[in-house]
């Protein structure tokens, strides 16, 4: 039996902002998860991506412009029955509230700590392959 690889994408147009986020995640979240990832710089390649591809976690940067995480987050949410888990990275935790208001499954702030982003990753892939839903 073949493990099974989970593919993540990164979002934000910054590619330093995105490199620290895949650094933060890594190829194995957790000893049972693989992951790979695929990168956008815009709305456009994020909703590109996630109509075209099965992504299985979307991790956005709230901070990103001129769509920020959040507004991308919302958008696909509203678009999609089948949209994947959603985490945005915040600079604020206060702003926990929009991104709660976004449908957004979880956040993360701005720096990102590695085990608290792989815990994160670990827990929103592992409530996708079982098939429930994320915000239960």
């Amino acid at each position: 039996m073949t493990e099974r690889l989970y593919t993540v994408l990164l979002y934000s147009d910054d590619p330093q902002i995105r490199d620290r986020m895949r650094l933060a995640v890594g190829t194995r979240p957790a000893s049972d998860l693989k992951v790979e990832f695929t990168d956008a710089s815009s709305y456009e390649e994020c909703v590109r991506l996630v109509d075209d591809y099965e992504i299985d976690l979307m991790l956005l940067d709230g901070e990103a412009t001129p769509a920020g995480g959040i507004g991308i987050a919302r958008q696909i949410k509203d678009d999609r029955e089948d949209a994947p888990p959603t985490c945005v990275v915040i600079a604020r935790a206060a702003d926990r509230w929009l991104a709660a208001y976004a449908q957004v499954d979880a956040t993360l702030v701005h720096p990102l700590d590695p085990v608290t982003t792989g815990r994160t990753v670990a827990d929103l892939l592992r409530v996708r392959a079982s098939g429930a839903s994320a915000a239960a």
